[in-house]
């Protein structure tokens, strides 16, 4: 489903990406893990083609969409769903505005069509008859669920979430958790999770990849994964700034 050959990417003189290369297979739930300003999300920006890679490739099903122009990426786009860090809501907007955003600006669906896939998605993030509510009176978490909903109301293939428990308390960062384990299940969507949270990647990824020194240092499961014995990764995942401290 998604493949990124030696993918390069530098801002001015600071290189971000340095040949980066992953495979994610159909139906496939995949976090990406990795230091704060590693690339994570700049690499989750080129899955979608939001950021050109300097060198590289970006195959979507085989198509490079490194290649396309903005009108070839919009046919691309429209099979990606995304929640961003901060689920990205329209203040002014209501819920049910904010979740039908895509589908009433694309005017290809009758009102009740689009209220009635709102309603549906909306069922599925668990926050039923909240149409008409405001952001400003939903919580994070909450808020979350609302940019979740806009994400999938039109199906997507692919989902892809930039931190999604950032900013939440355990609980309501387990329910999120939950809800992605859901929507990979119930839509069999292919999903990239990019996190901090080691709870959050161990429950919803069937592989785990880390970036480091801006390539990818490992692919694996959970499982192995968390029982590795190589430094860099138990430095990561122990959070330990200094493992010579901690016997590592």
């Amino acid at each position: 489903m998604i493949e990124v050959r030696s993918l390069v990417k530098s801002f001015g003189s600071h290189r971000v990406l340095d040949g980066v290369s992953l495979r994610v297979e159909k139906g496939e739930s995949v976090v990406i893990i990795g230091r704060s300003g590693g690339g994570k999300s700049v690499l989750l920006k080129h899955l979608i083609g939001l950021v050109q890679p300097d060198a590289g490739e970006v195959l979507i099903d085989g198509e490079n969409i490194a290649r396309l122009n903005e009108r070839e990426l919009l046919r691309v786009r429209r099979r990606f769903g995304m929640l961003f860090q901060g689920a990205a809501l329209f203040d002014s907007l209501t819920v049910a505005e904010n979740v039908g955003f895509v589908l009433a600006r694309e005017k290809q669906h009758t009102a009740a069509e689009v209220a009635k896939a709102v309603e549906e998605a909306l069922e599925m993030v668990e926050l039923p008859g909240t149409q008409s509510k405001k952001p400003s009176e939903l919580s994070g978490g909450m808020r979350k669920r609302v940019g979740l909903a806009r994400a999938i109301v039109y199906r997507p293939e692919i989902v892809l979430y930039d931190e999604p428990t950032t900013g939440l308390d355990p609980i309501v960062s387990d329910s999120i958790d939950q809800l992605i384990m859901r929507v990979n299940q119930h839509l069999n969507v292919t999903s990239v999770v990019v996190t901090h949270d080691m709870r959050t990647a161990r429950r919803v990824g069937h592989r785990i990849l880390m970036l480091h020194q801006k390539r990818m240092y490992v692919s694996d499961t959970p499982e192995n994964l968390f029982h590795s014995t190589d430094p860099v990764v138990r430095q990561f995942i122990d959070g330990v700034s200094d493992p010579k401290e901690h016997n590592l």
